[in-house]
């Protein structure tokens, strides 16, 4: 399947639920998520016909997100209906890691191998601050748990911002080497109806190379730049707003009410919903070929296009 720019779109993520048991600022507003009937969302079953029709079409890698996918009853038993469909050779996770310790080797023998964990303070009381909440106990217990069960790699998602964990950078670096995980750092997107950040929290991913030494360049893995630091960990630069990487783009975004998003921060959307055979096959290839050139500029003064808080797309 390809789009009209010639990419191979082969990454599907799956959102299971707009709902979420943190409220992180740069994702979701502080009143949280305006509560929706279960009959506005697709059921699991639905879910899962719509990932079939997808690799039908040459999809390969699922992605299951949310808002936190783990609040979703049944979402390790539609993991492992996931990873038993004929033509998926990736099935990963991403997780803010709350939930995660209790299900990790549950969700392994599902047939998730890869999981991504939102970490993005050292501090318990940042880390408080940033998920509105959470506990920061709670989350390394999850990473440990996927790291005992067998789980590879291991990925933390830091969102860098600037005035907030920018100081924390080499001690989030350090994690890769010590916990044997790769650490991403990804550029604060202006997107939905979060905190009103100022420019300085919007720092290019580059100011990590800045504040680490000994780095080495080791090519791209996807949309991350990555490189190798002295102690043998490796970390990865995802820069959506310094530098955009739209011509490398091979994903649709699946929402838990049943649209398909073309491009994160565009407004379309296709809806998918009821569809069946041959009509959501053509929905499917109608949202690849809707998918743009780019998402156009981002910044802390230029927002991004996208009608939805973040919570209610999927990381």
């Amino acid at each position: 399947m390809r789009d009209t720019f010639r990419r191979e779109i082969d990454y599907l993520r799956i959102s299971l639920t707009d709902r979420c048991n943190y409220r992180c600022v740069y994702c979701m507003p502080p009143e949280g998520v305006a509560k929706r009937s279960h009959s506005d969302m697709l059921t699991l079953e639905e879910t899962e016909e719509i990932a079939r029709s997808a690799v039908s079409l040459g999809v390969r890698k699922l992605r299951v997100t949310g808002g936190e996918p783990l609040v979703r009853r049944g979402a390790a038993d539609l993991c492992r209906r996931l990873g038993e469909i004929p033509g998926v050779e990736d099935l990963s996770l991403t997780t803010n890691g709350a939930l995660l310790a209790p299900l990790a080797a549950e969700l392994k023998a599902a047939g998730v191998h890869r999981v991504n964990v939102s970490l993005d303070t050292l501090n318990p009381e940042k880390f408080r601050a940033i998920t509105r909440g959470g506990t920061l106990a709670d989350c390394l217990a999850g990473i440990q748990a996927a790291l005992d069960c067998g789980m590879a790699p291991v990925k933390l998602n830091v969102v860098l911002i600037g005035g907030f964990n920018d100081d924390e950078i080499p001690a989030l670096a350090a994690l890769s080497s010590r916990w044997g995980v790769e650490v991403r750092f990804i550029e604060l997107m202006p997107i939905g109806h979060t905190v009103p950040f100022g420019p300085e929290a919007y720092l290019p991913v580059d100011a990590v190379l800045k504040r680490l030494e000994g780095w080495t360049a080791e090519g791209t893995e996807g949309v991350a730049r990555m490189f190798r630091l002295p102690d043998g960990g490796r970390i990865g630069l995802i820069s959506p707003l310094s530098c955009r990487f739209c011509a490398q783009c091979n994903r649709l975004r699946l929402t838990a009410d049943g649209f398909l998003k073309p491009c994160l921060h565009s407004r379309e959307e296709i809806s998918v919903r009821g569809l069946h055979g041959e009509a959501l096959q053509a929905a499917i290839l109608a949202a690849a070929a809707a998918k743009p050139a780019d998402h156009g500029p981002l910044s802390g003064q230029c927002r991004s296009c996208s009608q939805r808080d973040m919570h209610r797309i999927g990381g």
